[in-house]
């Protein structure tokens, strides 16, 4: 953790230019010192090359400003595009992808492949990171969601004991969302899901899910700022949130049922938006709370 006196003068020195104002930072650093900060990436961070350094450059900002991120990629749309250059065609039920044995070795691969890529680009920021894949240090447990997914899981039980440890060695954590069920099968699982069940079992203060969208809408397709659970499911029922957003709103639902303090939707289409949420007084996105 950096002292306060020299911490204007050290952050300045890699703080980005397009970045939220500086004054704003110092609280917000004593705020989230001491916690876990889970964050979910995917959608087009992943494909597009600007954003993805811009992602890269705020979580090794985050590690300088000595709080302790913890990183859970996505991979849909590398799945989508190895899916379609082989002819093979995707069936989803509720926004989530039918996986056959052929389908689940394929999205192993994208996923390690992603994974590589993110602790490759983090290192080279200086920043220690960690591949954890169903390969290499695997710590979620999962069992079948249902029969008619195949190979996709549902978190039961995540190694946070493993996951310390490579914390407290001064890692990001790269978390691919898959996981083993007890005969060590792998299983594809939502990645919102993941980082939701990673957030619960390590009582981070908060999740950030990254998206290709601005937040959660109301009615009037106006962006909301902050929302209650009870007020999302509302939106939900009244089917104002529908498509690939119920799934994400139900693991924030969840995740705030289970001790995490606030769940942020970002858009990480927009530059710095990490930096925006955590260190600035107007946040970036939908901040929902219990």
């Amino acid at each position: 953790m950096l002292h306060s006196e020299n911490l204007d003068s050290k952050i300045k020195t890699f703080w980005p230019k397009d970045g939220p104002p500086t004054q704003e930072v110092k609280k917000y650093v004593k705020k989230y010192s001491k916690e876990k900060i889970v964050i979910k990436c995917g959608g087009r961070v992943l494909l597009d090359q600007d954003l993805f350094n811009n992602f890269i450059e705020d979580v090794a900002i985050l590690k300088k400003l000595g709080l302790t991120p913890l990183l859970v990629h996505g991979g849909g749309l590398g799945i989508k595009k190895k899916l379609d250059e082989l002819n093979i065609e995707s069936k989803f039920i509720m926004g989530l992808r039918v996986t056959d044995e052929k389908i689940i070795k394929i999205v192993e691969n994208v996923m390690i492949e992603f994974n590589k890529e993110i602790v490759s680009a983090l290192e080279k920021k200086s920043c220690k990171a960690k591949s954890i894949t169903v390969r290499e240090s695997n710590i979620i447990y999962v069992e079948q969601k249902n029969k008619e997914l195949g190979y996709v899981g549902n978190p039961t039980n995540i190694d946070v004991k493993l996951i310390n440890n490579f914390i407290q060695k001064n890692f990001v954590p790269v978390v691919a969302p898959m996981g083993l069920d007890e005969k060590g099968q792998a299983y594809n699982i939502n990645a919102d899901t993941a980082a939701g069940a990673l957030a619960t079992n390590l009582k981070s203060r908060r999740l950030l899910l990254m998206t290709d969208v601005k937040g959660v809408y109301d009615e009037n397709n106006e962006l909301i700022s902050e929302i209650r659970s009870a007020q999302a499911e509302k939106l939900i029922y009244n089917e104002i949130i529908h498509g690939g957003m119920i799934p994400k709103i139900r693991t924030c639902v969840n995740v705030l049922n289970n001790n995490v303090k606030g769940v942020v939707i970002i858009d990480g289409r927009k530059p710095h938006s990490i930096l925006f949420e955590l260190f600035s007084d107007q946040g970036a996105g939908t901040l929902i709370r219990k």
